[in-house]
Formats: structure tokens, sequence, C-alpha cells
């Protein structure tokens, strides 16, 4: 059996967030939970979070526009 919700959506722990700060600037960091990201304003890179996991590397980051 599969369980699938149509909105259901991995969170992350709010304590986990309050220890995490970007690897790369070591400055803090913004969870963006429609884009399940957390975001470097810093560092201008947006971290993913998949399965509820924060995936804290430098190299799986996404450049955040410069524009927006």
């Amino acid at each position: 059996m599969t369980d699938t919700t149509s909105d259901a959506r991995p969170t992350v722990d709010p304590k986990l967030l309050d220890l995490l700060v970007c690897p790369l600037t070591k400055g803090p960091l913004r969870y963006d939970a429609t884009a399940q990201e957390l975001i470097s304003d810093q560092a201008g890179l947006a971290y993913p979070i998949r399965d509820g996991i924060p995936i804290m590397l430098v190299d799986e980051a996404r450049k955040l526009d410069a524009a927006g």
C-alpha cells in the first residue's frame, strides 16, 4: 500500500531549522515551505529539502536569481 495524500509534504523539525546554518557562509537560513528549500541570502543559494531532510551540500544548492 502506498500512503499518498494530495497535499502532504514532509515537514522539517523547527528545532533543526534553528540549528542549521549555511555551510558556505555560516550565516542564517530561512525556510521556504512552498519551495521546500532553505535559503541563504548571504550566499545566494537555496538548499533543497528532500523527504523532510535538508540537503546541506553546496554542490546540491540552487543559485538564486540576482534579479529576484
